[in-house]
């Protein structure tokens, strides 16, 4: 499920588009893994009633411990452009939250342990508003997205600071 580009201004452009770390998806695959092998064995050592139960427990399995996560994490989009920040979470209701670049205070990055071996971690970002702090989880690649997050927050400040040319003149006292 691809970001939609039609909620971009004219002139915005995308820096960077990105999902939520692979580490969200490792508990999916051992689910997928576990239940076909339950339903393996099921059906060697059971007889055929206890093989259909076993298979359409592990199909439930399966859908709710799965493929919704795989859901979640596919329709999770966090989007940096020129302009703004947008998360943008949902499977079947959408929720979109969009930071202006201009807004952005302060923005600072975490990582545990863990979280540094798989190269992830999470991202907050404080704006002016009333919701005041965003917190990003399972981020890839945190520090350069900080990185460049810094650098979108400072071209767009330099791209509103008046040049010593341009600057008002003060008014005459």
């Amino acid at each position: 499920m691809a970001f939609p580009e039609d909620v971009l201004s004219g002139d915005e452009r995308v820096v960077m588009h990105l999902h939520p770390h692979w580490k969200a998806l490792i508990r999916p695959v051992l689910v997928t893994v576990v239940a076909i092998a339950a339903t393996i064995l099921a059906g060697v050592f059971i007889n055929q009633v206890g093989l259909i139960v076993v298979g359409a427990l592990a199909l439930v399995a399966i859908v709710w411990l799965a493929l919704w996560p795989y859901l979640v994490w596919k329709t999770t989009h966090y989007v940096f452009t020129n302009e703004r920040v947008l998360l943008q979470t949902g499977v079947f209701s959408r929720n979109r939250r969009d930071i202006p670049v201009n807004r952005i205070n302060d923005h600072s990055m975490g990582q545990t342990f863990i979280e540094r071996l798989l190269g992830c971690g999470t991202l907050t970002i404080e704006s002016a508003g009333e919701r005041g702090q965003s917190v990003l989880s399972d981020i890839p690649h945190v520090e350069r997205v900080q990185t460049a997050l810094y650098e979108i927050v400072e071209a767009d400040r330099d791209s509103h600071s008046f040049d010593d040319d341009e600057r008002p003149a003060a008014p005459a006292k």
